[in-house]
């Protein structure tokens, strides 16, 4: 609202009003003409004071910021105990930013990416002989907090860059799969662990899981508007079924087969040599995966910088 055009009117109001009220206005027009003059000059500068200040304020437009990420996703599991950035891909996402204080944000983000693994990659030959693999998408929604080390504002070289870490709690989509013959088999309808079955009572895990992402990361202002971050968040996770694997042995294929197919049965054990009593994974560890990217940002409105905090 412009507070000059409603301000003014109401305050010459409320003076004829009391003009009118304690004496005969046409009578004393002349004597409380120049005094209407100044309480109009007064008020117009007082509003232009007010209304420039309010202005110059940080407000919740100033302190905002929305981005585009672009970087690489990867997953750490039981097809995947070790190594970084094994058979990362490309992933990217949208992110906004509230700047409570000059050490304190909150972030919210949208990822989407996708990870895999492939026994057949693997030096131990028990591992490759598992001959296990499967992909999966990944879409997560996610927020928290950023926790600068050195203050940071918008435009100033002073606090122009800082490092920072980041805790948030989201909740991700999975969807692993398997691709065989050129098709892609989705593994949860399957349940190749028997889910739910006469031998196990356990129920089909759901796609959609809780997670941590815990990171660190750096940003740096780039003029007045804009900041560049980069970081690398490790995501905790409360399921061991990115990669559909869990369980230590493989259930009996025969029950699988008369509950579930046939195709449940042979994607379940795909053992090179076939071992009904080898290990088929570790069911005292949960599935992790990990975005490193790098992100742009620019701020939603103009304003003055927001508090600083030593």
């Amino acid at each position: 609202m412009n507070i000059l055009s409603f301000l003014v009117p109401t305050i010459n109001l409320l003076f004829v009003g009391l003009v009118k009220n304690n004496m005969k206005f046409k009578q004393n027009l002349y004597l409380f003409t120049p005094n209407l003059l100044k309480i109009k000059i007064l008020s117009f500068f007082f509003i232009l004071f007010f209304s420039s200040t309010h202005a110059q304020q940080a407000n919740f437009f100033s302190r905002s910021e929305f981005g585009v990420s672009i970087g690489q996703m990867y997953y750490i599991g039981d097809l995947n105990k070790f190594k970084p950035f094994y058979k990362s891909n490309w992933a990217g996402g949208l992110m906004f930013r509230y700047n409570v204080h000059s050490r304190l944000s909150l972030r919210f983000n949208y990822l989407q990416g996708k990870v895999e693994a492939y026994d057949s990659d693997a030096k131990n030959p028990v591992t490759i002989n598992r001959n296990l693999s499967f992909q999966s998408p990944i879409k997560e929604v996610a927020g928290g907090v950023e926790f600068h080390y050195f203050p940071f504002q918008f435009g100033q070289k002073k606090n122009s860059g800082t490092a920072y870490l980041l805790a948030q709690l989201g909740v991700f989509y999975m969807s692993p799969s398997v691709v065989i013959n050129g098709e892609t088999i989705d593994l949860q309808v399957l349940g190749t662990e028997a889910q739910g079955t006469s031998i196990n009572s356990s129920r089909k895990y759901s796609k959609f899981q809780l997670c941590v992402p815990l990171g660190l990361g750096v940003k740096a202002s780039l003029g007045k508007n804009v900041t560049f971050n980069f970081d690398l968040a490790i995501r905790k996770t409360f399921t061991d079924y990115i990669d559909d694997v869990k369980a230590f042995s493989y259930a009996d294929p025969a029950i699988i087969a008369s509950e579930y197919g046939s195709l449940a049965a042979d994607l379940s054990n795909q053992s090179i040599v076939d071992n009904r009593y080898a290990v088929r994974g570790n069911p005292t560890t949960k599935d992790w995966y990990v975005y490193c990217g790098g992100m742009v940002t620019i701020r939603l409105g103009s304003g003055n910088k927001c508090p600083v905090l030593r």
